[in-house]
């Protein structure tokens, strides 16, 4: 459990890789969400299913500790149109490009960030932590792969029409006093005076 009382989900698709072990030159992994994976992917992300999940990163070494990881993430999800509630499949093909950083790098990397939204300056990208020595290629693909999905699919040339019906002539502002007027004459009523 989380300090703020909610349990929290583990990480479905995971890759580990040591900090120590990437050598100077920097490595290159490719890596697939196997069915058990894409189908925890599908369920966290409110999807009906991920078909395919794949990622290719280039992780090369920074001064000061830091890591640079680059590549793109490339899924194919199912999902329900939103206007004709069919099945569709999208495919998703996102860019990655993060920087990881030592832990005591983040909150000074966070206030320089916060710094330039106030000024004029360009935003840096804020860093992302290595815990324990480790980066996740993994969530760092689940991550990007929930971003890019759609939340609002459309299947493709389907269009909303909301349900126009014809406007009916006794239904207007003055129906009820139409009706008033030409109301019956109830027997035994009486006449006003001075008619």
């Amino acid at each position: 459990m989380s300090k703020t009382g909610v349990t929290e989900r583990p990480d479905p698709w995971r890759v580990p890789v040591v900090v120590a072990q990437i050598p100077e030159t920097g490595l290159h992994r490719d890596i697939a969400a196997d069915q058990a994976v894409r189908h925890a992917l599908a369920e966290m992300g409110g999807l009906r299913e991920v078909l395919s999940a794949h990622a290719s990163f280039d992780v090369t070494p920074r001064s000061g500790g830091r890591l640079h990881v680059a590549g793109n993430v490339r899924a194919r999800i199912g999902q329900t149109c939103v206007v004709t509630l069919e099945e569709i499949e999208n495919d998703i093909d996102e860019p990655v490009d993060l920087i990881f950083a030592p832990p005591e790098q983040v909150p000074q990397m966070a206030a320089l960030v916060d710094e330039a939204e106030e000024s004029d300056e360009e935003t840096p990208d804020p860093l992302e932590p290595i815990d324990d020595g480790m980066i996740d290629l993994g969530k760092v693909a689940a991550d990007a792969l929930f971003l890019a999905v759609d939340p609002y699919p459309r299947k493709p040339g389907a269009v909303f029409e909301p349900v126009v019906e014809a406007a009916d002539p006794e239904d207007h502002p003055f129906a009820a006093l139409r009706a008033l007027k030409v109301a019956p004459k109830m027997p035994g009523a009486r006449k006003p005076k001075g008619k």
